[in-house]
């Protein structure tokens, strides 16, 4: 088993978990500053909104994720905090984030649509990377797999997923190889096949979500609704639903305007 905490400096614990999260944050900035300068936006603003949006995302994942489990944390509140020890669910922190950087685009009228194109290859970058946390803590993977088929993958993820006796689906990794592709997915789109603003935004919504559906289904620590439905699972589809409406409401828009936003050259 891989130790949680990377480095102690006197009391203070440094956790693999912040550490990922933290290289997360900022290959995803250092990509969506890029993307934003060829898609003729000031790398700036990028800049100004992550200040606004990483900490609305944070705090939104973690109270997204304790509502949902709230029976675990109603007698111990202090462990509200702890979120070192996992416990971030993307979902809330895709709704902080969000509201957060319309709260800034709406101040500085900025475009939204473009701006969402932007800023999608960044955060599925972020959540491929960020999965590796939930590797270090043990967390977010599947039910019970056999050796025989965990001989499949390398010795430190077989370490890792071997929890008290048995092996685990590293569901956590399934993930982040579907993430990794979506995300090549949306570069793809945004330099050579884009053809309205909004479109990798929508392709983002669709194609991150449909792998979380079937993904979440494999899980074992999915938070739940009457102890029967997957959360993630329910958010999935209405994000997949609303994908594909928005994408032909606008792909039909920039049709009939006879406009279309080329590609990056």
């Amino acid at each position: 088993m891989i130790d949680p905490i990377a480095l102690s400096l006197g009391p203070l614990n440094i956790h693999w978990y912040g550490i990922i999260m933290g290289l997360a944050f900022f290959l995803g900035t250092y990509l969506a500053m890029y993307n934003s300068k060829r898609s003729g936006i000031d790398p700036d603003h990028v800049l100004n909104m992550v200040v606004w949006i990483i900490p609305a995302a944070i705090v939104c994942a973690r109270l997204y994720y304790v509502v949902f489990e709230w029976a675990q944390y109603k007698d111990n509140p202090i462990d509200i905090i702890k979120v070192w020890e996992g416990g971030l669910a993307i979902h809330g922190g895709l709704i902080g984030g969000a509201l957060a950087g319309t709260y800034y685009i709406r101040k500085h009228n900025l475009p939204f649509l473009r701006l969402g194109d932007v800023l999608m290859p960044s955060v599925i970058l972020g959540q491929a990377i960020g999965r590796w946390g939930n590797f270090i803590n043990q967390e977010a993977h599947g039910g019970v797999a056999s050796a025989e088929f965990m001989a499949n993958f390398p010795a430190f993820i077989r370490n890792q997923m071997f929890i008290g006796g048995q092996y685990y689906h590293p569901t956590f990794l399934y993930e982040s190889l579907w993430n990794l592709l979506v995300f090549g997915i949306l570069m793809l789109m945004l330099y050579r096949l884009k053809k309205f603003d909004g479109q990798i935004l929508f392709s983002y919504m669709i194609l991150y979500s449909i792998g979380r559906f079937f993904i979440e289904g494999m899980r074992t620590d999915s938070l739940l609704i009457a102890d029967t439905l997957r959360v993630a699972q329910l958010v999935s589809l209405c994000l997949i639903a609303a994908g594909v409406i928005l994408m032909v409401i606008h792909a039909r828009k920039s049709k009939q305007s006879g406009h279309s936003h080329n590609s990056m050259e």
